[in-house]
């Protein structure tokens, strides 16, 4: 479904974030890439849904190179689940979800939430399959972190998208609700067929929730495996000289 050929990220200040990144992610899988904060994996991310351009390498979508002007389709298909949640705090739960139909609805009248009742029964549908239908009429400010997760997993799905990003998704919340998050995104990429790129420091959650780990550090892969075959030594070098997020349950 995605292959990285050879991609290199250099700052401005001549920091290499990644680089000779080659990595075939297969239709259905749950990816993820697993590494301590400054290994790449944000980056890597950001470079595969086009918010930043890697400066060498390729990025191909179901055999297709990824340019300027394929990236408009390619993101038809993509959604994406933020650290900081990347909600807008004072509208409804149910209107944050709608702005995930903006690039598949009438543009001008989305922009002042005209949606119509086929998409918003969409996105009660998808607020109800992530536990927060009795919530959809409630300000996202006055939401508990978790909660605000819930409804950014809600607005990157409701378009069905083939490919789902999630950058450090639990990364500001407790054990509890990480691991109910992550439980969540895993259950509904399986029941909608969706593949899943979500990066991740935590060791235990990549265990428990991947199908397969990419382990980089200083922007490098050092781990490409199937998430059985994982062993602690193995993590150990991707975290040696940075303890954080080295825990195993």
């Amino acid at each position: 479904m995605l292959e990285l050929s050879d991609l290199k990220k250099t700052f401005d200040d001549g920091t290499v974030a990644f680089e000779g990144v080659n990595l075939t992610v297969n239709q259905g899988e749950f990816v993820v890439l697993l590494g301590p904060s400054g290994s790449g994996k944000t980056t890597l991310i950001r470079s595969i849904s086009g918010l930043i351009d890697a400066e060498v390498g390729d990025i191909l979508f179901e055999g297709e190179k990824l340019t300027q002007e394929t990236y408009v389709r390619f993101k038809r298909q993509l959604g994406i689940v933020f650290q900081d949640f990347n909600l807008v705090e004072n509208l409804t739960s149910l209107n944050n979800v709608l702005t995930g139909l903006l690039f598949s609805s009438n543009i001008p009248m989305s922009l002042f939430y005209l949606f119509n009742k086929k998409q918003k029964l969409k996105a009660l549908e998808m607020l109800d399959n992530v536990g927060l239908l009795e919530k959809s009429h409630s300000r996202v400010s006055n939401l508990s972190g978790g909660q605000k997760q819930r409804v950014g997993i809600a607005r990157a799905l409701v378009k069905r998208p083939t490919l789902l990003l999630a950058d450090e998704p639990v990364a500001s919340l407790d054990p509890v609700i990480s691991f109910a998050i992550m439980k969540l995104l895993r259950n509904l990429s399986k029941e909608f067929g969706i593949t899943v790129i979500c990066s991740l420091h935590q060791v235990d959650l990549a265990l428990e929730f991947s199908d397969r780990v990419v382990g980089l550090a200083n922007g490098k892969i050092l781990i490409d495996a199937k998430t059985g075959s994982v062993t602690k030594s193995k993590i150990q070098k991707v975290y040696q000289g940075n303890s954080q997020g080295l825990t195993f349950g």
